[in-house]
């Protein structure tokens, strides 16, 4: 993936580039991630598709998209670790500006699989709730340095 460079001590956050209600928590990212902490991939992208191999996630399904939202430490690196689902998400908040990390400490306190089951619900209902793009958009000219 050769990422290095631009993920250096950055989380990087997966999801589906298809899906309206994940396009429009990257973009609710995007504007609360003032510390530049996040970087963005669709699961879709080419980029990180070695990546996701490596950790037993294989081409998206073209009908239901990518099941779970995914967050990688140190891609590429050593220490490379692959969050998924509800775990993913409270990483996310960890890296964002107060009140979202002590949100993230609240969230962590639950049970994984209570967290999981509540994540699930919103995963299984999204295309149905939200709407499925034909395709995933491009970024704007300001956020394109923050997008694989």
């Amino acid at each position: 993936m050769s990422t290095q460079g631009s993920l250096q001590s950055r989380l990087l956050v997966i999801f589906d580039g298809h899906c309206v209600f994940c396009n429009r928590a990257v973009r609710w990212l995007l504007r609360r991630d003032r510390r530049d902490r996040l970087r963005f991939a669709a699961s879709e992208s080419p980029k990180v598709q070695g990546l996701l191999a490596r950790h037993g996630f294989g081409e998206p399904h073209p009908q239901t998209g990518p099941t779970t939202i995914l967050a990688v430490s140190d891609p590429d690196g050593p220490k490379e670790q692959l969050l998924a689902r509800s775990d993913a998400v409270v990483a996310i908040l960890r890296e964002l500006p107060s009140p979202w990390p002590a949100i993230a400490v609240v969230l962590g306190w639950a049970a994984c699989p209570v967290r999981d089951f509540g994540y699930r619900l919103i995963a299984r209902w999204r295309y149905r709730i939200w709407g499925r793009l034909a395709s995933c958009p491009a970024p704007t000219a300001d956020e394109r340095e923050r997008f694989l």
